[in-house]
């Protein structure tokens, strides 16, 4: 048997740091949660398990930003989406698409790096959204 990690944000971005985008799953009524989190919110059971999040979606809404809160000024203007997943699981993300490309639709799959917005911000790993 496999030690089971624990349900925390620590180690949600522990996964993505490995390059995987990892959720949480209700052993009781099987809602994925992302991030994880300690209680379902369908159930309220507290008894989950890491799942592996599929890499592969459909845009289905985005807007772009061009006034970002300061730390992500650099970035500006930049895309956010939420992406339907091939399992149903709709996630928010960046989308790092030219924004003259981006459209409601578009096949995307997920990738991974740190968040460089700015050197007094923690340098996280991350999950963005490019082109298939």
């Amino acid at each position: 048997m496999t030690e089971q990690m624990p349900f925390t944000i620590e180690q949600f971005y522990s996964y993505i740091n490995q390059k995987k985008l990892m959720g949480g799953k209700c052993r009781k009524c099987g809602k994925i949660h992302l991030p994880p989190r300690p209680l379902c919110n369908n159930c309220f059971s507290e008894d989950f398990e890491w799942v592996e999040i599929p890499e592969k979606g459909r845009l289905l809404t985005y807007t772009v930003i061009h006034v970002a809160p300061p730390r992500f000024q650099k970035m500006a203007p930049y895309a956010v989406g939420i992406v339907k997943l091939e399992n149903g699981l709709k996630i928010p993300g960046i989308i790092r698409v030219p924004q003259e490309q981006i459209k409601i639709g578009m096949s995307l799959t997920i990738d991974f790096d740190t968040c460089a917005a700015a050197e007094t911000w923690p340098k996280w790993p991350r999950y963005y959204f490019k082109q298939m």
